[in-house]
């Protein structure tokens, strides 16, 4: 699933708050500066009603005129300028308001003089230590988009040095293909290129790539790497010369210095995203308690039927192909994971997953454990952590994913989940691994928060009627 980026003021919804607060502290410290030392009779329900005006009046000036479009490009003095044409625009709409209102008279001319300085520091302030943070945490941040480029021998080394040139853009180059000549092993502008284009899905399905970005002569091709690159969950960008093909999910956006039609196999605007993500915060605290209830239940449990961790520990797949440490109570013994093989021929899923009813491996509890859910909830804290969500895709072993052919890796495109579709369809009855893949990419392509809602609604009724996993 690919982030949509920020459209109009949500865009710069952070600035705006923080504006706000600008205007308001200036405010009141302006009127406490001037009446320090006096006492204001029946003066401050104007002053306060004044401070509210400027607040709506700073919000609705930032987004209607644009007051933070390309404010992270802006440099020191440009932003001066900026903040004094902002502030001018609040304090001539202020006294208009002030004017219309008949209220002239009711505030001091000196406060709103020390107002109208002190909102013009505050705002600089506010904007550049904001500003300063969110570069450096992009600088710094270790997980940052994988992006790799796609194009022609006349365009791959423009294309790779437009986006270094650009730290603050939010994805790394890793990787390029040439599409038309045989580059594998050199590099470009210090970028590897990988492998050609026979074998570029190869490289895709075996590393860690989030999004890709083609530049082609030829358009028709560009469209069809693109669709295979979304059939597989990788989030394509498309620089374009003109378009009259249409890509499903697809949105019109700036890419750097480049207009790209950008396809995914679900887009989510940033209000989506954000409230996926308030969710399981919200969703794993409260589950993390009745983790640590069921620890006190069941531990000593688990410990005497066989001695051992009380939590089994193994390394997943997440989205797009990461690595990360996945936790369970374990419900097996502690030597499960040796006799897998030699139980493979009793496995009832057609395909690159195991499932088996009687399995000789479960502990007497872990048959409890398993057909009520319990040992999934310490994933409350890879939900927690960000590795998960409450509701996506399952993620598959290392040694499943070897396995895997290219659409296979579609599943992929999404946080792993908790729970998910599948596991409220019926999956008791599912055998086959193809049907699996068919409804998590159905998942994807119709995501909505309400859809989440719903899947984690019926997955209570699920776990407590237990034909959750057996």
């Amino acid at each position: 699933m690919y982030r949509e980026r920020g459209i109009g003021f949500w865009k710069h919804i952070d600035f705006i708050i923080l504006s706000v607060m600008a205007q308001e502290l200036a405010f009141f410290l302006a009127y406490f500066y001037r009446f320090r030392n006096q006492a204001v009779v029946n003066g401050d329900e104007q002053y306060l009603r004044a401070a509210v005006v400027v607040g709506l009046m700073d919000v609705a000036i930032s987004i209607f005129r644009g007051s933070y479009s390309g404010v992270l490009h802006r440099g020191w003095l440009k932003e001066v300028r900026a903040t004094i044409e902002h502030e001018f625009i609040v304090f001539v709409f202020l006294l208009i308001y002030l004017f219309g209102t008949k209220q002239t008279e009711d505030l001091s001319r000196l406060s709103l003089g020390y107002y109208a300085v002190f909102s013009v520091i505050i705002m600089y302030c506010f904007r550049v230590s904001w500003k300063v943070f969110i570069r450096n945490n992009v600088l710094r941040r270790k997980g940052k988009t994988n992006l790799i480029v796609i194009a022609d021998k006349k365009n791959i080394e423009r294309c790779i040095n437009t986006f270094k040139d650009d730290p603050y853009s939010g994805f790394t180059v890793v990787s390029a293909v040439c599409i038309d000549e045989d580059m594998t092993g050199r590099d470009v502008s210090e970028i590897p290129v990988v492998c050609k284009k026979d074998n570029l899905f190869d490289y895709l399905r075996e590393h860690v790539i989030d999004q890709a970005f083609l530049d082609m002569e030829n358009i028709g091709e560009s469209y069809e790497i693109g669709r295979k690159l979304i059939e597989i969950g990788v989030t394509c960008h498309i620089s374009l010369l003109y378009s009259e093909e249409l890509i499903p999910t697809r949105v019109l956006e700036n890419f750097d210095k480049y207009s790209v039609l950008t396809g995914s196999m679900k887009i989510a605007n940033t209000r989506q995203v954000v409230m996926k993500r308030a969710m399981d915060i919200v969703g794993s605290l409260v589950g993390l308690v009745f983790t640590f209830i069921a620890f006190l239940i069941f531990a000593p449990i688990i410990k005497i039927q066989s001695p051992g961790p009380v939590f089994y520990k193994s390394v997943r797949i997440g989205k797009n192909g990461r690595k990360f440490y996945f936790y369970k109570f374990r419900s097996m013994y502690v030597d499960a994971d040796k006799h897998l093989k030699e139980l493979q021929k009793n496995n009832e899923i057609k395909g690159l997953m195991f499932k088996m009813e009687n399995d000789p491996r479960i502990i007497p509890i872990g048959h409890f454990i398993r057909k009520y859910s319990i040992d999934e909830l310490p994933q409350f804290w890879n939900v927690l952590k960000g590795e998960m969500s409450l509701v996506g895709t399952r993620p598959p072993t290392e040694g499943e994913f070897k396995n895997y052919e290219y659409h296979h890796k579609a599943r992929l495109a999404i946080k792993p989940g908790l729970t998910g579709l599948w596991q409220v369809s019926g999956r008791s009855n599912i055998t086959d691994f193809e049907d699996v893949v068919k409804l998590d990419t159905e998942y994807i392509a119709n995501w909505t928060l309400g859809l989440d809602i719903k899947i984690l609604l019926r997955t209570v009724g699920v776990v407590f009627k237990g034909t959750g996993s057996k």
